[in-house]
C-alpha cells in the first residue's frame, strides 16, 4: 500500500521521473488559460486540468479522473490550491497523493545540470536545463576555471556547481539580447568578478559596462587553452553570435534548435531580419563542420530531449532533418519564417528591457514576468 497523507514532491524529483520514463498522474487545478498555456508534460506523465474553482465543494468532479496505481501530483501556482485538493483527495481514500513543492512557480526556476562531453586538452562542458520553460545555460570549465554561456536569472545554481567543481568564474557570455527570459549574465559578473561579454550590436541600449562578444575575439578558459570562439549569426537579433567551443561543439544560441529556427521579430523587426536569418543558416552555418554538436539555447518540444535529458544534435544531422535548414527557396522561406509567428513570450519587451539594464524590477515581479513556456521559435506546423 503506498503512503494514505499527503506528501511534498519537488520540481527536481518531476524532472527525474520525467527523464526516466516513470509513470506520473498530475492533476493541475489551475484555470484553463494558465493550463493550456503551459503545463507538465513529456516522458510517461498523464495530466488533466479540473480547475481549483470545480472543486470548492469537493473533489467527486476530479477523482473519477485519476486512475489507480499511479503517483498522483496536484499542481497549482503556487502550492497552496494544491495542498487543500490534495488533503482532500487523500481523505477520499487514495494512495501515493503528492502536491508540487512550490507550484509552478518552482518548475519554472528549476535548474538540471547535464554533463554533455570532455574537451579535448581537459576539461568539462555541462549543459544546464531549465526543464520547466525550456532554456538552456552552459558552463565550460577547464583548468580551475569556468565560463557560462546564456546564464539564466537563477545565479547561485552556478555560483555553487561552479563551486562544487573547485572552479572559479572568469567569464558570463550572453549570445545576445535575450527577450524570453532575464539573463543572470550581467549579476553573475559582478557577484563573481568575471567579465562579462555581449554582442555590442545587440548592446546599443544597455547602460551598464560590457565586453564586445565579436569575431576576433577568441575567450580562453583554464591553464589548458580551451578556446570558445564567437561567431556572428545575426537573424533572432541583430547582434546574436554563436560560439565554437574547443572545436567540437556549436553554441548556436536562439538561431538554430534541434526541431526548428529561431524566430527573427522580437525586436519588432521580423521582415528586416528574416534574411539575416537565413544568411545565418544557409551560409554561414553550412561553411562550418558538419560534425560540430549543436547547443542551442531553448528547446520547444519535450521530444528534443535525448539521453539524460540532453539537447543536442550533431549539424550535419540537423541539415538532414530540421525542416527550417531544408527550405530552397528565398521567398518560400521569408514567408514560412514571417506567416508562422508564434505568441511573443510572457512580458517579452519589459525582460528586453531588464535585460539592458534600463528596469529592475524585483524578484517576485522577475518571476511574474517569466511565467509560462519560451517561445523563441518557428516550429514546423
Amino acid at each position: 500500500m503506498g503512503a494514505r497523507t499527503l506528501q511534498a514532491m519537488t520540481a527536481k524529483e518531476v524532472t527525474q521521473m520525467l527523464l526516466n520514463n516513470e509513470e506520473l498522474f498530475i492533476l493541475d487545478v489551475r484555470n484553463t488559460d494558465d493550463f493550456d498555456n503551459w503545463k507538465i508534460e513529456g516522458g510517461k506523465i498523464e495530466v488533466v486540468n479540473v480547475p481549483y474553482f470545480d472543486l470548492l465543494d469537493g473533489v467527486d468532479p476530479a477523482l473519477d479522473k485519476i486512475p489507480d496505481g499511479k503517483k498522483i501530483l496536484v499542481v497549482c501556482a503556487k502550492e497552496g490550491s494544491s495542498k487543500f485538493v490534495g488533503e482532500q483527495i487523500v481523505e477520499a481514500g487514495r494512495n501515493n497523493v503528492y502536491y508540487l513543492e512550490g507550484g509552478m512557480k518552482s518548475w519554472s526556476e528549476y535548474l538540471e545540470p547535464i554533463k554533455v562531453g570532455d574537451l579535448k586538452d581537459g576539461g568539462e562542458l555541462y549543459q544546464f536545463v531549465r526543464i520547466g520553460k525550456g532554456c538552456l545555460s552552459y558552463m565550460v570549465i577547464s583548468g580551475g576555471e569556468a565560463a557560462t554561456v546564456d546564464t539564466l536569472r537563477m545565479t547561485n545554481v552556478f555560483e555553487q556547481f561552479a563551486k562544487d567543481k573547485g572552479a572559479v568564474i572568469k567569464h558570463t557570455i550572453d549570445t545576445h539580447l535575450h527577450a524570453d527570459h532575464i539573463s543572470g549574465g550581467k549579476l553573475l559578473a559582478d557577484k563573481t568578478n568575471a567579465k562579462y561579454w555581449l554582442p555590442p550590436k545587440d548592446a546599443t541600449e544597455v547602460v551598464f559596462e560590457y565586453t564586445p562578444l565579436e569575431d576576433d575575439n577568441a575567450i580562453t578558459v583554464g591553464n589548458t587553452q580551451i578556446k570558445i570562439q564567437p561567431i556572428y549569426s545575426p537573424g533572432h537579433t541583430i547582434g546574436s553570435t554563436s560560439l565554437i567551443v574547443d572545436d567540437q561543439y556549436l553554441l548556436s544560441g536562439d538561431i538554430l534548435f534541434v526541431q526548428s529556427i529561431g524566430r527573427p521579430d522580437l525586436a519588432g523587426k521580423a521582415e528586416d531580419w528574416v534574411g539575416d536569418l537565413r544568411t545565418s543558416l544557409y551560409k554561414t552555418y553550412k561553411s562550418l563542420s558538419e560534425d560540430l554538436i549543436v547547443l542551442p539555447a531553448h528547446f520547444g518540444q519535450h521530444t528534443e530531449l535525448g539521453e539524460d535529458g540532453k539537447v543536442a544534435a550533431r549539424l550535419g544531422d540537423l541539415y538532414a532533418s530540421n525542416p527550417g535548414l531544408n527550405i530552397e527557396s528565398e521567398e518560400v522561406f521569408r514567408s514560412a519564417v514571417t506567416d508562422n509567428l508564434p505568441p511573443h513570450p510572457n512580458s517579452y519587451q519589459e525582460i528586453r528591457q531588464t535585460n539592458m539594464g534600463r528596469v529592475k524590477p524585483t524578484e517576485e515581479e522577475q518571476r511574474e514576468m517569466e511565467m509560462g513556456p519560451n517561445r523563441c521559435a518557428i516550429h514546423d506546423k
